[in-house]
């Protein structure tokens, strides 16, 4: 196992390294192979390969390895080395994937990000609430230190500053999503960034949360999207697809709209992001 994640290590370093840096000038000496990895930047946590997509998208000499029950990608951007870890849905998956992260990269930060629910009617569409306070639903609360200017955060369009609730399950009816609201004074509801964060405190990294809503507080969701979300295979996905049309044909039509709003979040998410990690120490 030593020697796999060592391979497995220089590989990626020398992907991520040729990203971020060009090669050696006439006259120099090559990076000697026993030379350290180089150092991640940030890491970022999200449940689905489709929120973390956009982002995806924007690195260079990305390396894929996989884990147990998770998916990590490296990449360069901008000068940063990023890990990008898919972990699966809830706070189990989040915080096991966490874990695997930090022990195996040692980020400088890490990101609990993907797509959010909204709680309150200000949170529109596309809109981005960074959290400032993680809650659950056992009234248990995190706060979180902003390493930003809150004032213009705040001031910034379509951008949200506000305390996060983290469920157990998909929250897809819109009264019980107003109720939800209400009760523990959320903007937006997840379902793994409470796992992120408290493995974060342990392990001492610097922490933050950013998602992007997908879900207006008045919207519903497809009955089927519950299911079809903690599939963790793409048999399973495919399976309980083809499962929810042969119930309701007119899911389909649901799940390709799902598909794009989902596409264009993750696109606004990831040129978010990119700006936040460009202001991180």
């Amino acid at each position: 196992m030593g020697q796999a994640r060592q391979t497995l290590q220089q590989a990626a370093t020398k992907a991520a390294t040729g990203a971020m840096h060009s090669g050696p000038a006439a006259g120099e000496q090559p990076p000697q192979s026993d030379a350290p990895p180089p150092v991640c930047h940030v890491g970022l946590v999200f449940a689905l390969g489709i929120e973390a997509g956009g982002l995806v998208d924007r690195l260079a000499g990305v390396v894929m390895t996989e884990g147990s029950g998770f998916v990590a990608r490296e990449g360069g951007l901008d000068g940063r080395r990023l890990v990008l870890v898919e972990s699966g849905v809830g706070c189990e998956a989040s915080s096991r994937a966490t874990q695997a992260l930090i022990v195996g990269h040692r980020p400088r930060w890490v990101i609990s990000a993907g797509f959010a629910g909204g709680l309150h009617e200000s949170m529109a569409r596309g809109d981005i609430l960074m959290a400032d306070q993680i809650i659950n639903t056992s009234d248990r609360q995190l706060d979180i230190d902003l390493m930003f200017d809150r004032e213009s955060l705040a001031a910034t369009r379509h951008v949200h500053l506000g305390r996060l609730l983290t469920t157990d399950r998909v929250i897809a009816d819109p009264k019980e999503k107003q109720a939800l609201g209400k009760r523990y004074g959320a903007m937006a509801v997840d379902m793994e960034t409470m796992g992120v964060a408290d493995v974060c405190r342990q392990e001492k990294v610097r922490f933050l949360s950013v998602r992007v809503i997908t879900d207006p507080v008045d919207h519903a969701l497809p009955h089927d999207i519950d299911y079809l979300a903690k599939q963790r295979t793409t048999a399973g996905r495919l399976g309980a697809a083809a499962g929810a049309i042969f119930r309701r044909p007119a899911s389909i039509k649901d799940m390709w709209q799902l598909k794009e709003d989902a596409l264009l979040a993750s696109e606004r998410l990831a040129k978010f992001l990119a700006g936040v990690m460009a202001q991180l120490s």
